[in-house]
């Protein structure tokens, strides 16, 4: 089943459906039974928000949505696993940019639910992910979504060939990556001149300026509620940052860099004498990525 990322014609915002059969049929949300249509190699372009995970929350505009996986009969028996292809997907779309259908069931929050059937409530992105132990015990894997600010006739059509070398068609799509700014991470790279902590790479672009990011340890949205103090930032290139940021690089307690798939120590985290880490947010961002320490 093709992914067709952004609205789908002749079915806009606050569309009902009885059934999961004419959600398919739409091609609003293609399976008749997962909550997650996706794949790590496409992404994902839509879920349902119905009330399968009890650690599910649903605050309107934003959705903490717990993945998939690990569940019988409703019940969480087994650990979730962030290579299920519904998980792999929404992580391949938040890297992409993409944005992601949502369609609430009558089984969910009633604040935010349709009293029956489903409802197509409009496009979302994936702001960010993190693993927990969640309440049946088990180690489950968490996405927050945040409501795009994108109009009913934007979106995107998927790509069947085109052969006429004519120039791309242009489709208004949002594709959102904050990089914050602030006093804290303009010092924070000013004491490394935007060398980067990890790699020591330093980034020259005109005017014999340095680039670099001021990426926060512990986040500092919504759920993680990190503090944008200099404790909390590192100096880093954009590769390393989108590292960091999705688990693929962490830090251990001494800052020793580990690679978040082989988990093992690549390096040490450069430091300056006037720039102190806090291990309380090192800690904080590992046990988004590793299950024990």
């Amino acid at each position: 089943m093709a992914k067709v990322f952004g609205h789908i014609e002749g079915h806009p915002v606050g569309s009902r459906y009885q059934r999961r059969k004419e959600l398919s049929e739409a091609g609003v949300h293609a399976p008749l039974r997962g909550g997650i249509h996706g794949n790590s190699r496409e992404g994902a372009d839509s879920i349902v928000v119905s009330g399968g995970y009890p650690d599910d929350e649903d605050h309107g505009d934003v959705i903490i949505y717990t993945g998939h996986g690990g569940q019988e009969n409703k019940r969480q028996v087994s650990d979730q696993d962030i290579k299920d292809p519904g998980n792999a997907g929404l992580v391949q779309s938040a890297l992409e940019g993409n944005l992601i259908r949502v369609i609430r069931g009558a089984s969910g929050d009633p604040k935010h639910s349709p009293a029956s059937g489903f409802r197509y409530d409009g496009l979302y992105r994936v702001e960010s992910h993190r693993s927990k132990t969640g309440v049946g015990g088990y180690r489950i894997w968490q996405f927050r979504l945040v409501a795009a600010d994108v109009s009913d006739e934007d979106g995107v059509t998927p790509f069947h060939g085109d052969t006429t070398h004519e120039p791309a068609p242009r489709h208004p799509v949002t594709i959102q990556r904050v990089i914050r700014k602030s006093a804290v991470t303009q010092l924070v790279k000013q004491l490394h001149n935007g060398r980067c902590q990890m790699c020591d790479q330093v980034l020259l672009v005109p005017g014999d300026s340095h680039y670099s990011e001021g990426a926060h340890i512990q986040a500092i949205g919504q759920p993680y509620n990190g503090p944008d103090v200099l404790e909390n930032v590192l100096c880093l290139c954009p590769n390393c940052h989108v590292l960091f940021d999705y688990g693929a690089r962490y830090l251990t307690d001494d800052l020793h860099i580990v690679d978040g798939v082989t988990h093992e120590e690549i390096g040490k985290l450069r430091t300056h004498r006037q720039h102190k880490i806090d291990s309380r947010y090192v800690r904080h961002h590992r046990g988004r990525w590793v299950a024990t320490d």
